[in-house]
């Protein structure tokens, strides 16, 4: 985890120096990192947040970059693992909740990004798919007990 927030300061500077080719650089090695970690560090609130940091800096990144539609697909992606990993029946059930959790998180994000930028196709898809699958949840038994609190990152 130390290598990853390591990469992630250095991305930030280059980001606030406005060197923003290298910056990219930097954030995709922190999402990479991310990735690794996601399932295999114990903190898995530590390890679901640096994924969905490592996708918002890239997007926010995006953003800067005048390509909002890049930024579109981070938001979705990290959002789509979140909501794919809290029904994966193979993780850990801590895990599950923490990705749960931090979907709030992702999802506020995704809303906050289309109320500023406007629906792309991906974020459509998404937003159009998760909400036949809430409704399809509600006719389901929970699998496993929700906290009704999220997490802060």
């Amino acid at each position: 985890m130390q290598h990853w927030k390591r990469t992630t300061d250095i991305a930030n500077r280059l980001f606030a120096q406005g060197e923003l080719i290298d910056a990219r650089e930097h954030y995709l090695q922190a999402l990479a990192l991310a990735q690794v970690l996601f399932e295999r560090w114990h903190d898995v609130d530590q390890a679901v947040a640096a994924f969905v940091i490592a996708h918002h800096n890239l997007a926010d990144l995006h953003v800067r970059l005048n390509q909002p539609h890049e930024s579109a697909d981070y938001l979705c992606a990290a959002h789509q693992r979140l909501l794919q990993a809290s029904q994966e029946q193979r993780l850990p059930a801590a895990l599950r909740e923490a990705a749960l959790r931090h979907s709030g998180r992702t999802y506020t994000e995704l809303l906050n990004f289309i109320g500023e930028y406007g629906q792309y196709p991906r974020t459509e898809r998404l937003l159009h798919r998760q909400a036949a699958e809430a409704s399809e949840l509600t006719a389901r038994p929970d699998t496993f007990s929700r906290p009704s609190a999220y997490g802060i990152h």
